[in-house]
């Protein structure tokens, strides 16, 4: 009977103990996310995608992001591009190319840029408004974590990620729902860019789709700063360039 017991008792303890488990994995999530940028800012970032043969194109954009799921792109370069935008409201996208008329739709597994970041890489929201985490390991370095998409709109089925002791973001892999491996983004430099936020500066990924290609993100600026919510709308789109100090 004391056997017993016990073992109800071990039942009792392991079964109310994965709850929290979740939680606290959803918790670090979030905390991730913070340490990644601010809630809302500005940046300015340079894009470049490499070709096999060395062959390197470059974009310079301003984005802006409020809260969890607003983002909203200008290009500044090359001349081509210069003045189009994106905005991105959860999960819905569209692209503004001035003299063409209204938006158009895009979706997440498309590419403004034409490179191995998809229109989800390049207009990022927080990882904690799309996915959930599933399983968390602590490692000697940092954390492991795996994470399942909330819902079957968003641009990856699974992640794989692996954060530093201090939380800082390290390495994600993006898997599809039938678990094949599309790309991995490794997050580099560490730079301090003022008023407490101390984040990766370069992001780099390559895809098995794409051998011998890779991108990076460069982030040159960011800071923090509000914005309106008239700002994040279809109508603001081709008046980005008026936010620009």
């Amino acid at each position: 009977m004391k056997n017993n017991a016990i073992s109800l008792l071990c039942m009792i303890l392991v079964s109310t103990a994965w709850p929290v488990f979740s939680q606290d994995g959803n918790e670090l999530l979030k905390r991730i996310d913070e340490k990644l940028m601010p809630e809302s800012y500005e940046s300015y970032r340079k894009l470049v995608n490499i070709e096999p043969n060395g062959k390197k194109k470059e974009f310079i954009v301003y984005t802006i992001k409020k809260k969890k799921i607003n983002v909203a792109m200008l290009f500044l370069a090359p001349a081509s591009e210069k003045g189009r935008t994106t905005l991105r409201l959860g999960e819905n996208m569209w692209l503004y190319i001035p003299n063409v008329g209204k938006p158009i739709r895009i979706t997440s597994l498309q590419s403004v840029t034409g490179g191995v970041f998809n229109n989800a890489d390049i207009m990022l929201v927080d990882y904690s408004a799309e996915y959930n985490v599933q399983k968390l390991a602590e490692t000697e370095t940092g954390y492991i974590l795996e994470l399942k998409a909330k819902s079957k709109a968003v641009a990856y089925d699974k992640l794989k990620m692996w954060a530093m002791k201090d939380e800082t973001l390290e390495k994600i892999e993006c898997y599809s729902a039938s678990g094949m491996l599309i790309k991995t983004l490794e997050f580099k430099e560490i730079k301090d860019f003022g008023n407490g936020l101390v984040t990766p500066s370069v992001v780099e990924t390559v895809s098995q789709l794409y051998k011998g290609y890779r991108s990076l993100m460069i982030y040159s600026r960011i800071e923090s700063r509000e914005f309106k919510d008239e700002i994040f709308t279809m109508n603001f789109m081709a008046k980005l360039e008026g936010l620009l100090k």
